[in-house]
């Protein structure tokens, strides 16, 4: 069963998309600039705002829809300069320090609204089922 996922604590949807949809135990984030949430101002204008602002998206997005960063399986980094890949990647692995997920990283013509980075995530879900004492994930 597909379940649309939304939330106000990341950047609305600006298009025929779903921020996250989740089916079964999986959860598929749409891409996120690093937009800040409720507006359609970046972050910042540099590559490393830009990414932190990026993954404070999707992190919001997967909390949404039950899941967290420690459940990504695999992201995908579209940037608009392969050159800052480096400098995109430092503040990443902010965000990933332990088992980071799998991860592609290519470079794109250009991205919505003029912005630098784009990150989509796939993750497991996270219910927990157990109850807390089970659970051992920042989601719980």
């Amino acid at each position: 069963m597909k379940e649309i996922i939304a939330t106000d604590q990341a950047p609305a949807a600006v298009g025929p998309y779903s921020q996250a949809v989740r089916v079964g135990d999986l959860v598929y984030t749409a891409g996120q600039l690093g937009l800040v949430p409720g507006t359609k101002e970046f972050a910042g204008s540099d590559i490393e705002a830009q990414t932190h602002q990026a993954l404070e998206n999707v992190k919001a997005v997967l909390e949404a829809a039950g899941s967290c960063l420690e459940h990504v399986v695999k992201t995908t980094v579209f940037l608009q300069d392969m050159a800052e890949f480096g400098r995109m990647n430092t503040v990443y692995a902010e965000f990933f320090p332990e088992n980071p997920p799998a991860r592609s990283a290519v470079q794109v013509a250009a991205l919505p609204l003029g912005g630098r980075v784009e990150i989509e995530a796939v993750a497991e879900a996270c219910d927990c089922e157990g109850g807390p004492e089970e659970c051992r994930c920042p989601c719980a």
